[in-house]
Protein backbone atom coordinates (compact mmCIF):
# COMPACT_ATOMS: atom_id res chain seq x y z
CA UNK A 1 0.00 0.00 0.00
CA UNK A 2 1.91 3.80 -1.18
CA UNK A 3 2.25 5.55 2.02
CA UNK A 4 0.59 8.81 1.58
CA UNK A 5 -1.51 10.92 4.07
CA UNK A 6 -0.28 12.36 7.01
CA UNK A 7 1.00 11.20 10.74
CA UNK A 8 -1.46 11.89 13.51
CA UNK A 9 -0.13 13.79 16.75
CA UNK A 10 -0.98 14.08 20.17
CA UNK A 11 -1.77 17.63 19.49
CA UNK A 12 -4.26 16.80 16.69
CA UNK A 13 -6.53 14.74 19.50
CA UNK A 14 -8.07 17.63 21.15
CA UNK A 15 -9.31 18.74 17.77
CA UNK A 16 -10.38 15.78 16.32
CA UNK A 17 -12.33 14.55 19.60
CA UNK A 18 -14.45 18.12 19.27
CA UNK A 19 -14.58 17.89 15.68
CA UNK A 20 -15.94 14.14 15.98
CA UNK A 21 -18.03 15.42 18.63
CA UNK A 22 -19.86 17.90 16.55
CA UNK A 23 -20.28 15.55 13.56
CA UNK A 24 -21.65 12.85 16.10
CA UNK A 25 -25.13 14.98 16.35
CA UNK A 26 -25.14 13.93 19.57
CA UNK A 27 -24.02 10.15 19.47
CA UNK A 28 -21.26 7.74 19.05
CA UNK A 29 -19.59 7.97 22.46
CA UNK A 30 -18.15 10.95 25.12
CA UNK A 31 -15.06 11.69 22.76
CA UNK A 32 -13.04 12.81 25.48
CA UNK A 33 -12.61 9.54 27.29
CA UNK A 34 -11.48 8.11 23.74
CA UNK A 35 -9.26 10.94 23.37
CA UNK A 36 -7.48 9.80 26.42
CA UNK A 37 -6.91 6.36 25.60
CA UNK A 38 -5.43 7.42 22.00
CA UNK A 39 -3.36 9.77 23.67
CA UNK A 40 -1.48 7.09 26.22
CA UNK A 41 -1.01 4.55 23.26
CA UNK A 42 0.70 7.64 21.49
CA UNK A 43 3.00 8.79 24.69
CA UNK A 44 4.22 5.11 24.54
CA UNK A 45 5.35 5.68 21.03
CA UNK A 46 2.64 4.62 18.68
CA UNK A 47 1.97 6.17 15.56
CA UNK A 48 -1.10 6.11 13.09
CA UNK A 49 -0.68 7.60 9.73
CA UNK A 50 -4.55 8.72 8.04
CA UNK A 51 -4.64 7.51 4.41
CA UNK A 52 -7.41 9.11 2.11
CA UNK A 53 -9.20 6.40 -0.09
CA UNK A 54 -7.50 6.89 -2.99
CA UNK A 55 -4.26 5.01 -1.14
CA UNK A 56 -6.19 2.07 -0.40
CA UNK A 57 -5.36 -0.83 -3.01
CA UNK A 58 -8.55 -2.58 -4.62
CA UNK A 59 -7.89 -5.45 -3.07
CA UNK A 60 -6.90 -4.51 0.91
CA UNK A 61 -8.85 -5.83 3.23
CA UNK A 62 -10.42 -3.16 5.14
CA UNK A 63 -11.84 -3.15 9.12
CA UNK A 64 -14.83 -1.23 10.14
CA UNK A 65 -14.55 -1.06 14.07
CA UNK A 66 -16.41 1.40 16.83
CA UNK A 67 -18.29 1.22 20.09
CA UNK A 68 -21.53 -0.30 20.31
CA UNK A 69 -23.99 0.33 23.02
CA UNK A 70 -25.73 3.13 25.17
CA UNK A 71 -23.47 6.60 25.24
CA UNK A 72 -24.84 7.40 28.29
CA UNK A 73 -22.96 3.84 30.07
CA UNK A 74 -19.68 5.18 28.48
CA UNK A 75 -18.84 8.10 30.89
CA UNK A 76 -19.85 5.43 33.66
CA UNK A 77 -18.69 2.40 32.24
CA UNK A 78 -15.07 2.98 30.97
CA UNK A 79 -13.02 0.39 28.57
CA UNK A 80 -10.49 -1.67 29.02
CA UNK A 81 -9.44 0.16 25.63
CA UNK A 82 -8.41 -3.49 23.73
CA UNK A 83 -12.14 -3.85 22.82
CA UNK A 84 -12.54 -2.88 19.05
CA UNK A 85 -9.24 -4.40 18.18
CA UNK A 86 -9.90 -8.26 19.99
CA UNK A 87 -13.11 -7.81 17.38
CA UNK A 88 -10.88 -7.27 14.73
CA UNK A 89 -8.92 -10.12 15.19
CA UNK A 90 -11.92 -12.03 15.45
CA UNK A 91 -13.47 -11.26 12.25
CA UNK A 92 -9.97 -11.67 10.65
CA UNK A 93 -9.90 -14.78 11.72
CA UNK A 94 -13.18 -15.84 10.69
CA UNK A 95 -12.70 -14.99 7.05
CA UNK A 96 -9.42 -15.99 7.14
CA UNK A 97 -7.50 -12.96 6.00
CA UNK A 98 -5.47 -9.88 7.07
CA UNK A 99 -6.15 -6.29 7.21
CA UNK A 100 -4.00 -3.13 5.93
CA UNK A 101 -5.91 -0.56 7.53
CA UNK A 102 -8.83 0.13 9.52
CA UNK A 103 -12.12 2.59 9.34
CA UNK A 104 -14.60 4.08 11.62
CA UNK A 105 -18.04 3.11 11.44
CA UNK A 106 -19.19 6.43 12.18
CA UNK A 107 -17.15 10.03 12.58
CA UNK A 108 -19.08 10.75 15.40
CA UNK A 109 -17.70 11.25 19.28
CA UNK A 110 -15.65 8.63 20.43
CA UNK A 111 -16.65 6.17 17.82
CA UNK A 112 -14.02 8.54 15.45
CA UNK A 113 -11.19 7.44 17.78
CA UNK A 114 -12.13 4.15 18.46
CA UNK A 115 -10.31 2.75 15.25
CA UNK A 116 -7.43 5.15 15.88
CA UNK A 117 -7.28 3.01 19.00
CA UNK A 118 -7.21 0.04 17.33
CA UNK A 119 -4.91 1.23 14.59
CA UNK A 120 -2.25 1.78 16.66
CA UNK A 121 -2.52 -1.18 18.43
CA UNK A 122 -2.29 -3.32 15.69
CA UNK A 123 0.35 -1.05 14.23
CA UNK A 124 -1.81 -0.10 10.68
CA UNK A 125 -3.50 2.95 8.84
CA UNK A 126 -6.76 4.45 9.26
CA UNK A 127 -8.55 5.35 6.54
CA UNK A 128 -10.01 9.16 6.35
CA UNK A 129 -13.83 8.35 5.59
CA UNK A 130 -16.19 6.42 7.65
CA UNK A 131 -19.60 5.03 6.94
CA UNK A 132 -22.03 7.52 8.08
CA UNK A 133 -20.43 11.28 7.92
CA UNK A 134 -22.41 11.66 11.48
CA UNK A 135 -23.40 9.29 13.91
CA UNK A 136 -26.63 6.81 14.04
CA UNK A 137 -27.49 4.46 16.48
CA UNK A 138 -28.09 1.07 14.94
CA UNK A 139 -25.54 -1.40 12.68
CA UNK A 140 -27.32 -1.88 9.83
CA UNK A 141 -27.06 2.43 9.59
CA UNK A 142 -23.85 2.65 7.41
CA UNK A 143 -23.15 3.44 3.99
CA UNK A 144 -21.79 0.19 3.99
CA UNK A 145 -24.23 -2.03 4.63
CA UNK A 146 -26.85 0.23 3.24
CA UNK A 147 -24.79 -0.92 -0.46
CA UNK A 148 -24.19 -4.06 0.14
CA UNK A 149 -21.25 -4.90 2.80
CA UNK A 150 -21.90 -8.86 3.91
CA UNK A 151 -23.70 -8.72 7.36
CA UNK A 152 -21.59 -11.35 9.02
CA UNK A 153 -18.98 -12.55 10.08
CA UNK A 154 -19.21 -9.84 12.76
CA UNK A 155 -17.76 -9.67 16.10
CA UNK A 156 -18.47 -8.10 19.38
CA UNK A 157 -15.82 -8.02 22.41
CA UNK A 158 -16.26 -6.51 26.03
CA UNK A 159 -13.62 -5.81 28.27
CA UNK A 160 -13.73 -8.58 29.99
CA UNK A 161 -12.12 -10.47 27.20
CA UNK A 162 -15.35 -12.02 26.36
CA UNK A 163 -15.54 -12.47 22.51
CA UNK A 164 -18.91 -13.44 20.05
CA UNK A 165 -18.29 -14.11 16.72
CA UNK A 166 -22.03 -13.65 14.22
CA UNK A 167 -20.83 -16.45 11.88
CA UNK A 168 -24.04 -16.31 9.48
CA UNK A 169 -26.73 -13.89 9.16
CA UNK A 170 -29.96 -13.22 7.11
CA UNK A 171 -29.18 -10.06 7.17
CA UNK A 172 -28.33 -6.63 8.29
CA UNK A 173 -31.35 -6.49 10.50
CA UNK A 174 -30.27 -9.70 12.08
CA UNK A 175 -27.33 -8.47 12.78
CA UNK A 176 -28.36 -5.22 14.68
CA UNK A 177 -30.87 -7.72 16.53
CA UNK A 178 -28.23 -9.66 18.19
CA UNK A 179 -25.32 -7.28 18.34
CA UNK A 180 -27.50 -5.26 19.91
CA UNK A 181 -28.88 -8.11 22.63
CA UNK A 182 -24.87 -9.08 22.98
CA UNK A 183 -24.17 -5.32 23.92
CA UNK A 184 -27.00 -5.11 26.73
CA UNK A 185 -25.74 -8.73 28.32
CA UNK A 186 -22.19 -6.97 28.09
CA UNK A 187 -23.60 -4.30 30.26
CA UNK A 188 -24.67 -1.91 27.43
CA UNK A 189 -20.58 -0.83 25.95
CA UNK A 190 -18.63 -2.85 23.86
CA UNK A 191 -16.15 -3.07 20.31
CA UNK A 192 -17.60 -4.16 17.31
CA UNK A 193 -16.74 -4.94 13.76
CA UNK A 194 -17.96 -5.97 10.76
CA UNK A 195 -16.53 -8.47 8.57
CA UNK A 196 -13.63 -6.86 6.85
CA UNK A 197 -14.16 -5.20 2.96
CA UNK A 198 -11.79 -4.66 0.30
CA UNK A 199 -10.57 -1.18 -0.90
CA UNK A 200 -12.46 -0.66 -4.35
CA UNK A 201 -15.76 -1.06 -2.12
CA UNK A 202 -14.98 1.28 0.74
CA UNK A 203 -13.59 3.56 -1.87
CA UNK A 204 -16.74 3.48 -3.04
CA UNK A 205 -19.33 3.75 -0.20
CA UNK A 206 -17.31 5.39 2.33
CA UNK A 207 -17.99 9.16 2.98
CA UNK A 208 -14.64 10.62 2.38
CA UNK A 209 -12.50 12.50 4.19
CA UNK A 210 -14.23 13.01 7.19
CA UNK A 211 -11.23 12.41 9.89
CA UNK A 212 -9.82 15.46 8.35
CA UNK A 213 -13.31 17.42 8.18
CA UNK A 214 -13.97 16.50 11.77
CA UNK A 215 -9.88 17.66 12.64
CA UNK A 216 -10.75 21.32 10.90
CA UNK A 217 -13.78 21.42 12.99
CA UNK A 218 -12.35 21.38 15.77
CA UNK A 219 -8.98 23.42 15.18
CA UNK A 220 -11.94 26.38 14.21
CA UNK A 221 -13.35 25.94 17.40
CA UNK A 222 -9.84 26.15 19.26
CA UNK A 223 -9.07 29.25 16.95
CA UNK A 224 -12.28 30.99 17.58
CA UNK A 225 -11.66 30.54 21.39
CA UNK A 226 -8.01 31.61 21.36
CA UNK A 227 -9.00 34.98 19.43
CA UNK A 228 -11.81 35.74 21.31
CA UNK A 229 -14.38 35.09 18.55
CA UNK A 230 -18.04 34.27 19.24
CA UNK A 231 -17.45 30.32 18.08
CA UNK A 232 -20.59 29.46 17.44
CA UNK A 233 -20.66 32.28 14.58
CA UNK A 234 -17.53 30.51 13.34
CA UNK A 235 -18.49 27.76 13.09
CA UNK A 236 -21.54 28.44 11.35
CA UNK A 237 -19.41 30.55 8.65
CA UNK A 238 -16.66 28.02 7.97
CA UNK A 239 -18.86 24.76 7.67
CA UNK A 240 -21.72 26.54 5.82
CA UNK A 241 -24.04 25.20 8.79
CA UNK A 242 -27.48 26.62 9.46
CA UNK A 243 -28.05 28.03 12.51
CA UNK A 244 -31.67 26.79 14.17
CA UNK A 245 -32.33 28.03 17.19
CA UNK A 246 -30.69 29.65 20.28
CA UNK A 247 -32.06 28.47 23.83
CA UNK A 248 -31.92 26.74 27.24
CA UNK A 249 -33.07 23.60 28.33
CA UNK A 250 -36.00 23.36 30.39
CA UNK A 251 -36.30 19.73 30.52
CA UNK A 252 -34.23 17.10 29.72
CA UNK A 253 -35.51 13.09 29.47
CA UNK A 254 -33.39 10.14 29.01
CA UNK A 255 -33.81 6.17 29.52
CA UNK A 256 -31.59 3.23 28.78
CA UNK A 257 -33.96 0.86 26.81
CA UNK A 258 -32.98 -1.99 24.60
CA UNK A 259 -29.33 -1.10 24.18
CA UNK A 260 -30.50 2.54 23.26
CA UNK A 261 -30.51 6.22 25.41
CA UNK A 262 -33.61 7.07 24.45
CA UNK A 263 -35.90 10.83 25.20
CA UNK A 264 -36.17 14.36 24.21
CA UNK A 265 -34.97 18.00 25.32
CA UNK A 266 -37.17 20.47 25.76
CA UNK A 267 -35.57 24.48 25.46
CA UNK A 268 -36.90 27.90 25.82
CA UNK A 269 -35.42 30.08 23.08
CA UNK A 270 -33.19 33.37 23.73
CA UNK A 271 -31.77 35.78 21.91
CA UNK A 272 -33.88 35.97 18.48
CA UNK A 273 -36.03 33.35 19.63
CA UNK A 274 -36.76 34.15 22.91
CA UNK A 275 -40.53 33.75 23.22
CA UNK A 276 -39.99 30.48 20.96
CA UNK A 277 -39.99 26.63 22.15
CA UNK A 278 -38.42 23.94 20.79
CA UNK A 279 -38.07 20.26 21.25
CA UNK A 280 -35.28 17.77 19.96
CA UNK A 281 -36.23 14.07 19.80
CA UNK A 282 -33.09 11.50 20.72
CA UNK A 283 -31.82 7.97 20.28
CA UNK A 284 -28.34 8.04 21.13
CA UNK A 285 -28.11 10.51 18.67
CA UNK A 286 -30.35 14.23 17.82
CA UNK A 287 -33.33 12.71 14.94
CA UNK A 288 -35.61 15.42 14.90
CA UNK A 289 -35.77 19.49 15.72
CA UNK A 290 -39.56 21.26 16.48
CA UNK A 291 -39.50 24.45 16.50
CA UNK A 292 -42.83 25.74 17.73
CA UNK A 293 -44.37 22.42 16.69
CA UNK A 294 -42.58 22.62 12.88
CA UNK A 295 -39.88 19.84 12.20
CA UNK A 296 -37.35 21.90 10.62
CA UNK A 297 -34.60 19.58 11.09
CA UNK A 298 -34.75 15.53 10.90
CA UNK A 299 -32.23 12.70 10.38
CA UNK A 300 -30.20 12.14 7.85
CA UNK A 301 -29.45 15.40 7.82
CA UNK A 302 -26.70 16.12 11.12
CA UNK A 303 -28.54 18.09 14.35
CA UNK A 304 -25.71 19.41 16.51
CA UNK A 305 -26.03 21.17 19.99
CA UNK A 306 -23.12 23.31 20.86
CA UNK A 307 -22.74 25.10 24.16
CA UNK A 308 -23.50 28.68 23.59
CA UNK A 309 -20.82 30.82 25.03
CA UNK A 310 -17.94 28.61 24.40
CA UNK A 311 -19.23 26.42 21.11
CA UNK A 312 -18.48 23.14 22.79
CA UNK A 313 -20.15 19.92 20.95
CA UNK A 314 -22.32 18.62 23.22
CA UNK A 315 -23.08 14.64 23.30
CA UNK A 316 -26.59 13.97 24.74
CA UNK A 317 -25.68 12.05 27.59
CA UNK A 318 -24.48 15.65 29.09
CA UNK A 319 -27.32 17.70 28.41
CA UNK A 320 -28.60 19.04 31.45
CA UNK A 321 -31.35 21.47 32.75
CA UNK A 322 -30.11 25.06 32.42
CA UNK A 323 -27.79 24.68 29.47
CA UNK A 324 -27.77 27.28 27.12
CA UNK A 325 -26.67 25.91 23.59
CA UNK A 326 -27.01 26.20 20.01
CA UNK A 327 -28.76 24.44 17.57
CA UNK A 328 -27.14 23.91 13.89
CA UNK A 329 -27.33 21.74 11.30
CA UNK A 330 -25.51 20.30 8.45
CA UNK A 331 -26.60 18.39 5.26
CA UNK A 332 -25.56 14.84 5.06
CA UNK A 333 -23.45 13.23 2.68
CA UNK A 334 -25.17 12.61 -0.28
CA UNK A 335 -24.62 8.90 -0.03
CA UNK A 336 -26.92 9.38 2.82
CA UNK A 337 -29.97 10.82 0.89
CA UNK A 338 -30.93 8.26 -1.78
CA UNK A 339 -33.99 6.19 -1.83
CA UNK A 340 -32.21 2.91 -0.47
CA UNK A 341 -30.55 4.92 2.40
CA UNK A 342 -33.53 6.77 3.30
CA UNK A 343 -35.48 3.71 3.52
CA UNK A 344 -32.79 2.88 6.68
CA UNK A 345 -31.55 6.17 7.90
CA UNK A 346 -35.07 8.79 7.03
CA UNK A 347 -37.41 9.52 9.57
CA UNK A 348 -39.77 7.13 8.71
CA UNK A 349 -36.90 4.41 10.16
CA UNK A 350 -36.82 6.30 13.32
CA UNK A 351 -40.44 5.47 14.07
CA UNK A 352 -41.83 9.47 12.27
CA UNK A 353 -44.09 7.87 9.34
CA UNK A 354 -45.86 11.30 9.70
CA UNK A 355 -42.67 13.42 8.54
CA UNK A 356 -41.29 13.95 4.70
CA UNK A 357 -37.40 14.20 4.33
CA UNK A 358 -36.72 17.55 3.43
CA UNK A 359 -32.69 18.05 2.22
CA UNK A 360 -30.57 20.78 4.14
CA UNK A 361 -28.47 23.10 1.81
CA UNK A 362 -24.99 24.52 3.01
CA UNK A 363 -25.56 28.44 3.80
CA UNK A 364 -22.76 29.61 1.18
CA UNK A 365 -23.87 26.34 -1.08
CA UNK A 366 -20.65 24.59 -0.92
CA UNK A 367 -19.86 21.60 0.17
CA UNK A 368 -17.02 20.76 2.59
CA UNK A 369 -15.24 18.73 0.57
CA UNK A 370 -15.33 21.61 -2.08
CA UNK A 371 -14.14 24.15 0.05
CA UNK A 372 -11.51 21.97 1.76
Amino acid sequence: MPVEGYLLTEDDLLPLSMGAALLGTGGGGNPYIGMLRARELMRKGAEVRVLPLEALADDAWVAECGGIGAPVVGVEKIEEGGECYRAVRAVEEAVGVTVSAMISAEIGGANAIEPIIAAAMAGLPVVDGDGMGRAFPEVQMTTYMIYGAAPAPAAIADDKGNVVVFKQMVDMFWLERFARDASVAMGAGAGFAVAPMRGDFVKKTSVPGTVTQALEIGRTILDARLKRRNVVERVVETTGATLFFTGKITDIRRELTGGFARGEALLSGVGQWAGSQARIAIQNENLVLWVDGVAVAMVPDLIINLELDTGEPLTTEILRYGQRIAVIGLPVHDLMKTPRALEIVGPKAFGYPELTFEPMTYNNAQSWERRA
